[in-house]
């Protein structure tokens, strides 16, 4: 059995990769990204994921190739489109054409719901209301995919999720490489933040790959549909910073500049019932420690970057 995985360098993929191996022993992997041994695919060239679907043939595609930073998607919305809706498009209809039946998993995004969030956690029913460029085009897919016959799509729709591996684009790990830098010596004990009043529902990224597993379990047993992945629990942004002042012990200033920014949703939380109930799925890893994990993973970053300074 040969599973395809695109997006399989990226911080997701990476954690991705090795679950899945372990999860299916007797499958081929096969990656796609930017490291060494991987296939290299623009998501966006739609012959070549044509092609490449024609000739690897996998029973089942865990899709995890996008432009995944709001911010980046707001630079280059239509480099955003390409890839995040019409790539995604493309992939599947290739899979349907070429493997009848075969299994599907798609990583939306809880961003889908955006103006839908208001008090109460959302589960899968609420309606998609995107409000970023970024938003949109995932949304747009996820509609898109639950009409393609002759594939069992799983559309996943996870909310915030960090770990060791993520980006300085994304909040925790933005957090986590300035600590590191000051522990360093690097920095002055200055931290320079966005808003810090902004609410999120936040899950560590290895909970977060336990569920691709399940649901590709599901998907290759036939089954389709939307799951949200979520903890059910919002957390204030500036009480993050703060739990990871806390663990670090470093006194700072905190020094916030949120002009400009783009209004956002505040207190968005997810109903991830349906995901326990159907594949088995719920968080287990603690956000405490999420949060050391991403500040041992900066430390050793920063401590190899000062290391090639000299």
């Amino acid at each position: 059995m040969r599973l395809l995985v695109t997006g399989a360098s990226g911080f997701v993929g990476s954690h991705a990769l090795p679950a899945l191996a372990a999860a299916f022993p007797d499958a081929m992997l096969i990656g796609c990204g930017e490291a060494a041994g991987m296939e290299r695919l623009d998501i966006a060239d739609l012959a070549a994921v044509r092609a490449l679907v024609a000739r690897t043939r996998p029973a089942g595609i865990v899709h995890l190739a996008a432009i995944a930073a709001p911010a980046a998607a707001r630079a280059a919305p239509a480099r955003a489109w390409a890839v995040n809706h019409a790539g995604t498009v493309a992939l599947a209809h290739a899979l349907a054409a070429t493997v009848p039946g075969a299994a599907f998993v798609f990583a939306s995004s809880s961003e889908v719901y955006g103006r839908s969030f208001r008090d109460a956690p959302l589960d899968e029913a609420a309606p998609l209301a995107p409000i970023s460029p970024y938003a949109a085009t995932k949304a747009a897919a996820d509609l898109a995919l639950a009409a393609i016959p002759d594939i069992a799509a799983v559309r996943l729709r996870p909310f915030n999720h960090t770990g060791p591996g993520q980006s300085a684009d994304f909040v925790v790990p933005a957090f986590a490489r300035q600590i590191a830098r000051i522990e360093a010596g690097l920095q002055p004990r200055v931290m320079r933040v966005g808003r810090l009043d902004t609410l999120r529902d936040f899950l560590d990224v290895r909970d977060v790959v336990r569920a691709y597993v399940l649901a590709l379990r599901h998907a290759l047993a036939g089954s389709a549909g939307a799951f949200n992945i979520a903890s059910g629990t919002s957390r204030a942004i500036g009480d993050i910073l703060a739990a990871m002042l806390t663990l670090t012990g470093v006194a700072t200033r905190v020094e916030s500049n949120a002009a400009g920014r783009d209004p956002e949703v505040m207190t968005p939380r997810g109903d991830a019932s349906r995901a326990r109930a159907v594949l088995g799925w719920h968080p287990v890893i603690a956000w405490e420690a999420t949060l050391a994990d991403v500040l041992a993973d900066w430390r050793e970053r920063v401590r190899r970057e000062s290391k090639q300074q000299y």
